[in-house]
């Protein structure tokens, strides 16, 4: 394939893939979440020197509630199932993170259940003693290569003797947690802000990976594969100091996914390890402050909620940024339609289009293949009718919109095509960001996807 690819690219114009130099930084420390110690360490599950073991535990008085999504796939990897029993278990409560890259822990067997359980186990003798402490508190995320057994020895030396000694709260502890969830991706995927709720200021950092096999689509535990469009390997984590009971950081970070990590593509295809996993430890709120709740303090846990959406949105963008061999980030947007689920699939199938992808790739403002993913999508029925809904051609609208805030360029209004100025078509499509809109006129809702061009780098890496 190299050889093939060489002949290829001797031929052909390849567009070099933008820098990504300026999407990973410095991060002052006041912006971090107080209760957490955590590291990266090379414990020799990849051939290189990289770090491949993080360990993320939680130091607060206050019991730490945890939240995470799934993959749905039906050959969910065993840190998957594992982490998924610890959480049923524990009633939506852990204290814990262990992830290793390199090697997914997939299609395993037993021995992969084992050493699952096993980096749980070794993690949990890192964290403080608490009398009231459940058997098991630590979730476990790997990714990497599937249907290889882990080394575990390694890992587990890893978690016990290095780990254990380079356990931090500053930058560069976060950074190394960050890049040991590293596999193809060419920068640390780190963030963190402050927010405020009820006068108190709170902090959530968070950390993700992904540059290939994205498309994810992940549910609460225990929940299965439901029949949708492909989906994709992404990890990551997201926490805070805020004070949040265990139904609600669930309830909340199920409403962040579906607007965030299962709305970007780079490939559209499913991992057997997709886990997004949430931690919120009150270590900021004292004893006083009581849990954030939905039902008993409706209007914090909305304004708590919105900030893990936005925040999980931007982790979520940093993946598609960093698509294998991608040199595009688009923003598709679909208004105008009769629910977010019905939106959500269209903005969906336009991002995964192999058609799309590659006419993004080639700037070309080709906005047919685009009303075609439109069309192909079958609708939902209205509420009031079982007759499944259908789009209106003459309804519809196609527009391009540049990132620089210049006037958009609508190629089709209201199921008729425009004279389309082709130079400056040309000159949207040619920057690295921008925007398409579609919109169906039927009603009043909207979902937005984010996803790149299919570029000649990406199909040689495939």
């Amino acid at each position: 394939m190299s050889q093939l690819f060489k002949r290829f690219s001797s031929t052909v114009t390849i567009k070099p893939t933008p820098s990504k130099t300026h999407l990973h930084g410095f991060l002052p420390s006041s912006l971090f979440p107080t209760g957490y110690i955590l590291t990266g360490v090379h414990a020799g599950v990849k051939k290189t020197t990289a770090l491949d073991v993080g360990v993320i535990l939680s130091t607060s008085e206050r019991p730490t509630s945890a939240a995470a999504c799934f993959t749905r796939n039906a050959f969910k990897a065993a840190p998957v199932l594992v982490s998924d029993e610890i959480l049923t278990a524990n009633g939506g409560r852990a204290r814990g993170i262990v992830v290793n890259s390199g090697c997914a822990n997939a299609v395993t067997g037993q021995q992969g259940l084992k050493n699952a359980w096993a980096m749980v186990r070794a993690t949990d003798a890192l964290l403080p003693s608490r009398s009231d402490k459940p058997e098991h508190e630590t979730l476990v995320m790997s990714t990497g290569v599937i249907g290889q057994n882990l080394p575990i020895d390694k890992i587990l030396d890893g978690i016990s003797t290095k780990a254990s000694t380079s356990l931090g709260t500053d930058f560069a502890a976060w950074e190394r947690a960050a890049k040991a969830f590293m596999t193809t991706d060419t920068f640390p995927k780190l963030r963190a802000r402050k927010f405020t709720i009820g006068g108190v200021e709170y902090h959530m950092a968070g950390m993700d990976k992904g540059a290939g096999m994205i498309h994810p689509d992940m549910g609460p535990a225990s929940t299965s594969f439901a029949p949708k469009t492909l989906h994709a390997t992404l990890l990551g984590c997201i926490l805070t100091d805020a004070p949040v009971s265990p139904r609600s950081l669930q309830s909340a970070l199920t409403y962040a996914v579906e607007r965030s990590f299962n709305s970007i593509s780079v490939d559209g295809d499913m991992s057997t390890n997709d886990t997004i996993i949430a931690l919120a430890n009150g270590a900021a709120a004292g004893n006083q402050v009581k849990e954030i709740d939905e039902e008993t303090d409706n209007e914090s846990y909305e304004v708590f909620k919105t900030e893990l959406t936005t925040f999980a949105a931007d982790l979520a963008k940093l993946v598609v940024r960093d698509g294998e061999g991608a040199t595009k980030f688009v923003t598709v947007t679909v208004k105008e339609a009769n629910s977010f689920a019905d939106a959500h699939s269209i903005a969906s199938r336009i991002s995964t289009s192999a058609l799309v992808k590659t006419a993004l790739y080639g700037e070309d403002a080709n906005w047919g293949r685009i009303l075609a993913a439109t069309g192909s999508v079958p609708l939902a029925p209205l509420p009031s009718t079982s007759t499944p809904a259908v789009i209106d051609p003459t309804t519809v609208s196609v527009t391009f919109i540049p990132s620089d805030g210049s006037t958009p360029l609508p190629v089709l209004v209201n199921g008729e095509p425009e004279i389309v100025d082709e130079v400056r078509a040309k000159a949207i499509l040619s920057e690295e960001e921008f925007d398409i809109e579609v919109r169906l006129g039927m009603g009043d809702k909207e979902a937005t996807y984010w996803t790149c061009d299919f570029s000649y780098v990406s199909f040689f890496r495939s």
